[in-house]
């Protein structure tokens, strides 16, 4: 069996969620676009794709069989499936294959940088031992009370990576740390929320109960720290303190106009590999 760098679980849906910055209205332009950036983010690294299709239309499959040669590629067509059950299907994939003990959650709305996943395995192969790595500095992190603690910032080659308490569903990590911490994953499945899942397993300031009370006050932040504690506390009082990190600058974006990662000219980005494509 050929043996990769990395093996990514990447699912597709052909409905547009948040509001985009660019193809606000075409949801298949918007999707070639983030897959062309993840292509340019991977080149020179064996990378083996999972593409789950939900409910998507034949040019999706068309799509990736663009991008990616048929022995890189396995195609899931499925009928609607909905977002908790096709991240649920990602864990059961990813700890199923053995392809690569490194692996990769993918959502189809991200937008890379040139190298950026390389830089991520470089930093997950560093002395630095991450557990989970997300490319994505949100600008939640500059805005929220839940990001109101004491950062800690290593280097990585080029790159400043932050330890942060949450992220989205878009990050990187092992087998092992997967298998270790799957149960708090599945939970999202269950009707909990990512913010809510990433707090059980990072764990930072949570047995403040100073700093509980300012994220339970601010009203966009209620139903995190109610969940967090009904579907986490026995991970919180218990588990084990899990260490997830973001690039400094950041090396991606999730594509929702009012979450873009500050001090980059995005349109002029994303125009650059829009050219490429047409």
């Amino acid at each position: 069996m050929k043996k990769y760098d990395l093996t990514v679980a990447y699912r597709i849906y052909p409905k547009i969620s948040k509001v985009p910055p660019i193809y606000a209205d075409d949801k298949m332009k918007l999707s070639e676009l983030c897959l062309a950036s993840f292509c340019e983010s991977i080149k020179g690294l064996n990378v083996k794709i999972i593409a789950l299709l939900d409910n998507c239309p034949d040019e999706y499959e068309s799509l990736f069989k663009k991008y990616f040669l048929d022995e890189d590629l396995t195609l899931m067509r499925l009928p609607q499936t909905g977002n908790g059950n096709t991240f649920k299907m990602q864990i059961e994939l990813l700890l199923e294959q053995k392809f690569s003990e490194i692996i990769y959650f993918a959502e189809d709305d991200y937008f890379y940088f040139p190298e950026c996943i390389s830089r991520m395995l470089s930093m997950m192969n560093s002395e630095h031992k991450p557990d989970f790595l997300t490319s994505f500095d949100h600008l939640d992190h500059y805005r929220l009370a839940l990001h109101d603690y004491k950062y800690e910032i290593v280097k990585n080659g080029v790159d400043n990576w932050r330890r942060i308490a949450t992220t989205c569903l878009t990050f990187m990590t092992t087998k092992t740390k997967l298998s270790a911490t799957k149960d708090v994953f599945l939970t999202y499945a269950k009707n909990n929320y990512d913010a809510s899942v990433w707090m059980t397993l990072t764990k930072l300031k949570l047995l403040n109960p100073i700093y509980n009370v300012q994220i339970l006050l601010d009203r966009n932040m209620t139903g995190v720290i109610l969940k967090l504690w009904w579907f986490g506390w026995k991970g919180i009082l218990t588990g084990k303190k899990f260490k997830l990190y973001c690039p400094l600058p950041t090396l991606s974006t999730h594509m929702d106009s009012e979450a873009l990662p500050p001090g980059i000219n995005w349109q002029s980005e994303f125009n650059k590999v829009a050219e490429k494509i047409s």
